[in-house]
């Protein structure tokens, strides 16, 4: 997926080109943008409303020299899986004459990781979207097979004949073993990993209980993905008990490592430095003695005393 996308990229943008990459955003995305010399254009996403993308906001942010804006749904960092009415509403934004200079990158990797009933809407599904829209996928998540390291991009001939050009100087093409991989995996029974999703949603719900344990924490519950997001920065400036002050998301993640041997990855990353990312594809013994120690962590940490004054 990742290798598709720098190629989509060098292919279709260039200096002088603007991308808008909604913030909290995957890691790679600003730098790719930058490598094709085009100017990433951070929108931020709100966590009162999940981290989805707002239209309006969208509407204001696409300038002339916009050329494509980054769909990540469900979404790396939050876990946001957006309906197809909150993708309708950005499609429309689209759709106006003044916008349809656009593309769309939809990085849909997690699509199949989705919950709540919540059915996955393809971007490139939405009315006139097909042609604008490339779709990214891949089989590193749901069939989690990612050593195998095979993506694949779905989009207009003439897109996917401009990035395998590129590609054909690059790796020249995935090897034979893994994309017989791929058609295995997509001819399998897919039972497994329905089984897979509910295991996960009830690994969800056990991360957002222990989270909802720790006071001054606050992380909106995901429909997708496998990562919660949560807004630790009310024990920013806080004190630990060897009188260190955790000044943000880095230093709290280091100290976490150090004292309790627990690795979480600080927002900053993501494109917001208030966050920590935490994944819950892992054991749910794993899931609650590293929530457990998060809590211990930040109830550990004391308000700095104020200096006296005469």
């Amino acid at each position: 997926g990742k290798q598709v996308i720098y190629q989509a990229m060098m292919a279709l943008c260039q200096e002088g080109d603007e991308v808008i990459v909604p913030a909290p955003y995957w890691t790679s995305y600003p730098d790719i943008v930058k490598l094709s010399g085009a100017s990433p254009v951070i929108m931020e996403t709100l966590a009162s409303s999940g981290y989805a993308i707002d239209a309006t906001k969208l509407a204001a942010t696409i300038t002339p020299k916009t050329r494509m804006l980054i769909v990540c749904n469900p979404s790396n960092p939050t876990g946001c899986a957006m309906s197809k009415q909150e993708l309708e509403a950005i499609a429309e934004v689209l759709r106006r004459p003044e916008n349809q200079h656009v593309l769309v990158l939809s990085d849909e990797i997690y699509e199949r990781i989705c919950y709540d009933g919540l059915e996955h809407a393809s971007f490139a599904t939405l009315k006139d979207m097909w042609s604008r829209t490339l779709t990214i996928n891949g089989f590193s998540k749901a069939f989690s097979m990612t050593g195998y390291r095979l993506g694949y991009l779905a989009a207009q001939k003439d897109i996917v004949k401009a990035v395998s050009k590129l590609q054909s100087q690059i790796t020249s093409c995935a090897s034979s073993i893994g994309q017989h991989a791929g058609i295995a995996a997509l001819k399998c029974d897919m039972s497994y990993i329905d089984a897979r999703v509910v295991e996960l949603q009830e690994k969800r719900d056990l991360a957002m209980s222990l989270l909802a344990k720790i006071s001054d924490v606050q992380c909106p519950k995901p429909s997708g993905a496998f990562y919660l997001f949560p807004d630790i920065s009310a024990y920013f400036g806080r004190r630990t008990p060897d009188e260190e002050t955790i000044e943000d998301g880095v230093q709290l993640c280091l100290y976490l490592l150090q004292k309790y041997q627990v690795a979480l990855v600080p927002g900053i990353a993501f494109g917001n430095p208030k966050c920590l990312r935490l994944s819950y594809a892992a054991t749910k013994e794993n899931i609650t003695d590293a929530i457990t120690k998060l809590g211990l962590c930040l109830q550990s940490l004391t308000t700095a005393k104020k200096a006296r004054t005469s």
